[in-house]
């Protein structure tokens, strides 16, 4: 959709991958799925719903791909179509020899009759033989394979694109040249002259524990004795506070 009124900061990582929400106001795209991260609240209007949605699309996307054959898959089903065959020709032969060395095998051991014994060894030979787990286990690999992907954030195209990633030696991300963890998180504090690392730290974390800005939530992750009693969230600027032990 698209926004008519309003200003929030939107969490677009589900679409693109990057960990710092983005700003949005009046005409900026919005899109199903990601997640208003404040401050702030946004009027949309939209534009498309349901099986036109870009989450739609992506879940179209993953269907696409666990339908698609890889080469192995197809190379299975060609040997199961004749592995069929030759399993029913082996029960039908292994029922024709228990009927007809039924009368010259001692009675001793068999505790059912000739017919009910034929089609015992018959139906062994189906059960044993049968090619099942040829026909299924490739595609089902193949369905567990990109449906973790998705859910992992990690779009496979088809199951041709998972068949040749056992070749992958090498990685090359392009990622505006960083990996992240999908959210920030403070490494180093500089101080100004006249104050230490872990002291400015404390106080910003007892101004911004009532902030709903995305980057609070890394500055106040800390423990701190501050108390606030007072706040006030600047857009765009910052936060005000008073604060007391």
């Amino acid at each position: 959709g698209r926004v008519l009124a309003g200003a929030a900061d939107i969490d677009e990582s589900m679409l693109t991958g990057e960990a710092m929400p983005v700003a949005k106001g009046p005409a900026d795209a919005v899109w199903g799925g990601t997640t208003n991260a404040g401050p702030g609240a946004l009027t949309v209007r939209v534009e498309a719903v349901g099986a036109d949605s870009v989450l739609a699309g992506i879940a179209r996307l993953v269907e696409r791909a666990q339908g698609s054959k890889t080469q192995i898959e197809a190379t299975a089903d060609v040997v199961a179509r004749h592995f069929v065959a030759f399993v029913v020709l082996s029960a039908a032969a292994t029922f024709a020899a228990w009927y007809l060395a039924y009368p010259r095998l001692p009675p001793s051991w068999f505790s059912e009759s000739r017919l009910a014994t034929a089609t015992f060894f018959a139906v062994a030979v189906l059960v044993v033989a049968c090619p099942c787990a040829l026909g299924l286990a490739t595609p089902t690999a193949v369905m567990v394979g990109t449906g973790l992907g998705a859910r992992l954030g990690v779009l496979i195209k088809g199951g041709r694109a998972l068949e040749i990633a056992r070749s992958v030696t090498a990685v090359v991300f392009d990622k505006t040249g960083t990996l992240t963890l999908g959210e920030p998180a403070v490494t180093d504090v500089l101080p100004a002259a006249g104050w230490t690392a872990d002291g400015l730290a404390d106080i910003v974390a007892g101004a911004e524990a009532a902030s709903e800005h995305p980057l609070a939530k890394a500055l106040s992750a800390r423990p701190t004795a501050w108390r606030r009693r007072d706040f006030e969230a600047v857009v765009g600027e910052g936060v005000r506070a008073t604060l007391e032990r």
